[in-house]
């Protein structure tokens, strides 16, 4: 069986990438025209959200190097440990909102020292698929189109986060226990 699923992981994306392609051709579309005018109508846009980006960028690295992750996270331990909550995981619940690869970063640290297979690893990666790119993704895409006012959009997707991390939490502990 796990013969199985190796070779599926390992051919899956190779065979995404050629039958695309092929199923366009196979519908009389002219893929590479379509490709073609496709990364033209992107690249606008792409200029577009760059200060977005940047900005964003700059505010992820503030929240990290002045501490203010740190002093949010020993506000937090009390409650961490009366509910039984892993603290460690704490960052990634609170990076994941702002920012991808830093959560990514920091999952991949977590599954570094304590193992891809432990409780920790589990959650980890349980947390990364179950939450989203929050603010990344507001101030990317409303900033491409010009939404000014977002606030409610902010609330609910960080309510959303809130809800896939203690998601997270409640299924690993129930699938694999403490």
């Amino acid at each position: 069986m796990m013969q199985t699923i190796s070779f599926l992981s390992a051919i899956m994306i190779p065979a995404l990438l050629a039958f695309i392609p092929l199923y366009g051709l196979s519908r009389g579309v002219p893929v590479y025209e379509s490709f073609v005018e496709g990364a033209k109508d992107g690249f606008p846009t792409a200029i577009q959200i760059i200060p977005h980006l940047v900005g964003m960028m700059v505010a992820v690295s503030i929240f990290r190097e002045t501490g203010a992750l740190q002093f949010y996270l020993s506000l937090f331990k009390p409650v961490l440990t009366a509910i039984h909550f892993p603290e460690e995981v704490l960052p990634l619940g609170i990076l994941r909102p702002i920012s991808g690869a830093g959560a990514l970063a920091y999952a991949e640290n977590l599954m570094a020292t304590h193992g891809p297979d432990s409780f920790l690893g589990r959650l980890a990666a349980t947390m990364q698929g179950s939450t989203d790119t929050t603010l990344y993704v507001l101030t990317v895409y409303f900033g491409a189109v010009g939404i000014r006012r977002s606030l409610y959009a902010v609330k609910v997707g960080l309510m959303a986060d809130l809800a896939g991390v203690l998601a997270s939490w409640m299924v690993v502990m129930w699938v694999f226990g403490l």
